[in-house]
């Protein structure tokens, strides 16, 4: 794999850790900003919704220069979003530049996995991807629990320069490993614009809405599920995550591995894993043993879908493929969004901290629904092509929204 690949798992890496580490920290904030907790929760939802908008929009600015200037300048938004928030005198201007960095998360990961993609052959192209996004999942399992750490030792301010100097590190790290590439002649933000008329585009982005959905109904209630329902103490929820990142780690090699040799079986086992995973959860949430083993297995099949998730929209949107690549991770953050939402309804309806898992294996078991559909309508799509006119370009043509309604009836 090249070395180019370590740059863009760099990037992944302050990214990941950037994203989650709020969470450890914002006690601190809110204490130091004279915020409630609630408010404070703004510097995590305003992230997620700076993902969701900024991913397409950079992404179609970024159809106007090469794709490494773009994600050198990505990781540049990256470094001042970060350095904003280390030194913000009041909660708005952290909250500016908490949205400042998350512009840059979509559409890094987006172009990041297109660049990966073509650095490799074409039977290697989701191992790169997977070996991109390691950097997000070494996040999870370092990044996240060492920068909560800092922060309540050091203070949160701490945490944020380091994350910035991880910035600056991605920054160098594109400039120097990845290859200059002149921007495509054919791309342009028409062409980036109609692979959305491909109804498997809009597919693979609601499974990831739903599948990844699945895993964060139930990791955003951890803590009080492991205090309260396993009987773990609030200390070891820290460790808890850890290995939920060892297996998020784990199932993301293992995703990707996989997805190079049986794309579509990999995601049906994931998401069946998941689903039956998450509904065990409910059981095995009550023995503190059984719930550690859980929750690693659910970060492993939950982190195992995206590799072929995010190859099979680059297959699906092969002509364009950079804004539907960055759509689709703005998919995971709104899956994230929804999942929370929904999981914090179930509680406050009274049915307990486990409920969250029964609307994560809801989630996860459409996406795997989702799944078989795609594939019902790949399969469709390659045979028709071959009996109206056995042309190569009409084999491999898109499934348009209407064609597929018109299948399915």
């Amino acid at each position: 794999m090249p070395l180019a690949l370590l740059a863009l798992a760099i990037g992944a890496f302050g990214i990941g850790t950037t994203e989650f580490v709020i969470m450890g920290v914002l006690p601190q904030v809110a204490n130091e900003f004279g915020v409630t907790i609630p408010t404070a929760g703004w510097l995590v939802s305003g992230y997620a919704l700076g993902v969701v908008l900024g991913a397409p929009l950079l992404t179609v600015l970024g159809t106007k220069v090469s794709r490494k200037n773009m994600l050198m300048f990505l990781m540049g938004l990256f470094v001042i979003g970060n350095a904003v928030s280390a030194f913000a005198p009041s909660f708005g201007v952290m909250l500016i530049g908490r949205v400042v960095a998350s512009l840059a998360h979509g559409a890094f990961f987006g172009i990041g996995s297109v660049v990966a993609a073509d650095l490799v052959a074409p039977e290697k192209k989701a191992s790169a991807i997977s070996l991109m996004f390691m950097g997000l999942t070494v996040a999870n399992i370092i990044g996240v629990p060492g920068g909560t750490y800092v922060g309540q030792a050091a203070g949160w301010r701490v945490t944020f320069v380091i994350i910035a100097a991880l910035g600056v590190i991605g920054f160098l790290g594109v400039a120097k490993l990845v290859p200059a590439t002149g921007r495509p002649e054919s791309v342009s933000v028409r062409s980036e614009f109609a692979t959305f008329r491909n109804v498997q585009v809009w597919l693979a982005m609601a499974m990831t809405v739903l599948g990844y959905g699945g895993v964060f109904a139930a990791i955003t209630y951890i803590t009080p599920m492991m205090t309260e329902v396993a009987g773990y103490t609030a200390g070891a929820v820290t460790w808890l995550l850890v290995l939920f990142g060892v297996g998020m780690f784990l199932g993301n090699l293992i995703g990707g591995k996989f997805a190079d040799r049986q794309l579509m079986p990999m995601l049906f086992t994931a998401l069946a894993g998941l689903t039956v995973a998450l509904l065990l959860f409910t059981a095995t949430a009550h023995n503190k043993v059984l719930a550690a083993i859980t929750l690693s297995l659910i970060g492993a099949l939950g982190f195992a879908t995206v590799p072929p998730l995010q190859k099979w929209v680059l297959d699906q949107a092969s002509a364009a493929p950079t804004l539907a690549s960055a759509a689709n991770i703005g998919a995971f953050n709104l899956g994230n969004a929804l999942a929370a939402w929904l999981g914090g309804i179930v509680i406050a309806a009274g049915l307990g901290f486990t409920a969250p898992n029964w609307v994560g294996a809801l989630l996860s078991g459409t996406a795997l629904l989702l799944a078989l559909l795609a594939a019902r309508l790949d399969r469709r799509g390659r045979t028709a092509g071959r009996v109206v006119a056995g042309s190569p370009a009409r084999e491999s043509a898109p499934t348009s929204a209407p064609t597929a309604l018109k299948e399915l009836s």
